[in-house]
């Protein structure tokens, strides 16, 4: 799940070839989890097109798009409403991008001119120029408080909203619309916008924010490109549903169905997931109040601070692992020893707890849905980033589904990197278990 948006990516869409395309990549946000990763457990376990995969935990598709690629039929359970609609969008390949070119074409059009009756010019912001005397659209204001401050500059928001218009209302095209909206979300996060990326998402006010006409259509090219060579699988299923992976599975998985796993969990750490999306979460209308931030909170795996609550009891199921609560309990000393007393600061033995209470929760539910012998890869990442006390992700995964009557088959590192906190190298691995049955 989690990372930064992919910058944009210039192409001539006529020197694309169906091995090049990255239809999943040119709007991701987990730069974690790379395709070779998929295909590389696709070919350990076996996995062929009379297989089912599933990602549990699938963000913007990368398992889906890739086993669709292979001819392999494939679920996508995502509980972020955003990279949910991201993840069908991308993986629904049966469009005709003609059509798509063509219709985004006209709307670009409809919007210069509903800009131009207002005295507005598409042109690069250098934050300084507004629109005369043309008072400005902006969003409910429960909406704007949920964006981080300055994230979009009032004049670019203005032009924004009135192409969001024409896409959704003015020349609206049920046959298009949604990859319309998703090239919208991607040119508005990346390229008119003041956010920036890596590894937390912030506020660039020095960033130039580009046109945002010419940005959405040159984002509708490189989709447009993808479908044209992708077209050979399009046929292939890819199911994406929105979910919670700890207890919404029975909901949308047959028993005993799944014959492999291959997903990326969040990690424990202080990443605020919701807010990598928040911006085109909110113009797009999937979140509108704190309310409806709260509910999606409510449904994830419990990896930071900013989404635990009272009456979370996950850690309940992870009482008596020792390892658990031992890490828990150096968190805690280590607080106490540096006079933390941020609220944040005081849950930090209590996340980690709930963090894998939950992989338990959700491991011990998809248990019935595993055919005998399914074969499971989880890509997961060591953290020192609660007060530099490491947490060995993997290991400690391992040991929970062992605990629960998986095999577990290997633990396999695919690279380390540089730890925020510690500067130490830190793990990233993937932990592979087999389900007997």
């Amino acid at each position: 799940m989690p990372g930064a948006l992919m910058l944009p990516r210039r192409v001539d869409p006529n020197r694309i070839r169906p091995e090049d395309s990255a239809a999943h990549e040119w709007y991701r946000f987990v730069l974690s989890f790379p395709p070779h990763l998929v295909k590389q457990y696709v070919a350990k376990f076996g996995l062929e097109n009379t297989s089912l995969v599933l990602d549990p935990f699938c963000g913007t598709g990368t398992t889906p798009v890739e086993c669709k690629k292979l001819g392999i039929a494939s679920v996508g359970i995502e509980a972020n409403p955003m990279a949910e609609f991201a993840a069908r969008v991308i993986a629904d390949w049966g469009i005709d991008p003609d059509l798509l070119e063509s219709h985004a074409h006209q709307v670009a059009r409809k919007a210069a001119e509903n800009l131009a009756t207002q005295g507005i010019v598409d042109e690069p912001l250098n934050g300084q120029a507004l629109a005369g005397a043309v008072a400005l659209r902006s969003l409910a204001p429960e909406s704007m408080r949920l964006l981080l401050a300055d994230s979009i500059r009032p004049l670019a928001l203005h032009k924004s909203l009135a192409l969001l218009d024409v896409i959704e209302l003015e020349l609206r095209d049920d046959r298009v619309v949604d990859h319309e909206r998703l090239a919208f979300a991607k040119a508005t996060v990346a390229c008119v916008s003041n956010l920036h990326f890596g590894p937390e998402v912030g506020v660039d006010r020095l960033k130039l924010s580009l046109p945002v006409l010419p940005s959405w259509l040159n984002e509708i090219r490189i989709m447009a490109a993808d479908l044209r060579a992708l077209r050979g699988n399009r046929g292939v299923p890819a199911r994406i549903l929105r979910g919670d992976a700890r207890q919404d599975l029975g909901q949308v998985l047959e028993p005993r169905a799944i014959d492999g796993v291959i997903t990326s969990p969040p990690y424990p750490n202080e990443k605020d997931y919701t807010r990598t999306t928040r911006l085109e979460s909110v113009l797009l209308g999937f979140i509108r109040d704190r309310s409806q931030l709260r509910s999606l909170k409510h449904s994830l795996v419990r990896s930071n601070t900013r989404n635990v609550y009272k009456l979370d009891d996950d850690d309940k199921l992870v009482a008596n692992n020792a390892r658990i609560q031992e890490i828990a309990a150096q968190i805690e000393a280590r607080r106490l020893e540096l006079g933390k007393t941020s609220g944040f600061e005081r849950l930090y033995a209590r996340v980690t707890k709930l963090y894998f209470g939950g992989m338990a929760r959700h491991l011990s539910e998809l248990k019935p849905y595993l055919r005998p012998g399914a074969r499971l890869a989880y890509v997961v990442g060591d953290q020192a980033s609660y007060l530099r006390v490491l947490i060995n992700t993997g290991e400690i995964l391992g040991d929970i589904a062992s605990s629960l009557g998986y095999e577990l088959d290997s633990i396999d590192l695919w690279r380390t990197r540089r730890g925020a906190a510690t500067r130490a190298q830190l793990r990233e691995e993937v932990v592979c278990l087999r389900w007997p049955g």
